[in-house]
């Protein structure tokens, strides 16, 4: 009986998370476009076009950065090209200059800039800037900070990387952090046992101390997300709500990041 205490004592203390921030009420009134609000057919995710359609159907913004080769921050979800280029190629072998020839989808649109992103959205919107987990991720936080310290608007940074999220906690405490996560025994199956027991049941957040936790849809059932939300009473974001079913579901979720369909509708 006391090893199982110590075993439930040692669980709670690894999920425990900060304590809530007040400034993330700021993001409660809002629904999230997964990406921006796009159709990859006439606006293409993570463009310009899809912000500034965001924008002008008053949606708040969830976006994706990483570094290309020449270490310039760019909004791009996936770390190859093939999906949305047609090209077999990691985005983190490519300059910059060379993705700019890529077309996306056999549109028009090519890969943006984080640095113009920001010019577009302007504080017209809050947005959750999600950091890609691959390659040199402290290198990638830094360069996302530089961009994000002077900008005038509501943020706030996320990551599937615990150690991404603790860089924040370390290095910028006052930067509301979220923690992503899902249920990667399904949708992740190359990574190690240990790193899927890890990762789905958020067993890093005593280092990580996040602020949120963001979580796929489908899983929120998972036990540490229960444990988090209702005992804890941690802030919880669910993601990708893909029509009004998901989302009357998700009414004891305090922010939405939705595609596919309008909300409002």
């Amino acid at each position: 009986m006391i090893i199982i205490i110590l075993f439930i004592l040692l669980y709670l203390l690894l999920i425990h998370p900060k304590q809530k921030n007040k400034n993330l009420d700021a993001f409660k009134n809002h629904f999230f476009a997964h990406r921006g609000y796009f159709d990859n057919v006439e606006i293409i995710e993570n463009t310009i076009s899809s912000f500034e359609n965001a924008i002008n159907n008053k949606f708040a913004i969830e976006l994706d950065v990483q570094l290309t080769k020449d270490e310039k921050l760019i909004v791009f979800h996936d770390d190859n090209l093939l999906r949305m280029c047609n090209i077999n190629k990691k985005v983190s072998d490519c300059t910059y200059e060379e993705l700019k020839q890529y077309k996306l989808l056999n549109t028009n649109s090519t890969i943006p800039l984080f640095s113009d992103v920001l010019n577009t959205i302007a504080g017209k919107v809050p947005i959750i800037v999600e950091i890609k987990p691959e390659g040199d991720y402290i290198k990638t936080s830094k360069i996302t900070f530089t961009h994000l310290e002077n900008y005038h608007g509501i943020f706030c940074i996320e990551s599937f990387n615990p150690f991404v999220v603790e860089y924040f906690k370390n290095n910028h405490p006052n930067i509301i952090r979220g923690q992503l996560s899902t249920n990667f025994f399904i949708e992740n199956k190359n990574l190690s046992l240990i790193k899927k027991v890890v990762l789905t049941n958020l067993l890093l957040n005593f280092k990580s101390k996040p602020h949120f936790i963001a979580y796929e849809y489908k899983y929120l059932k998972n036990i540490s997300v229960l444990i988090l939300k209702h005992i804890f009473n941690i802030s919880l974001v669910v993601y990708t709500i893909k029509n009004k079913k998901e989302l009357s579901n998700s009414k004891q979720c305090d922010i939405v990041i939705f595609d596919s369909f309008n909300p409002y509708l």
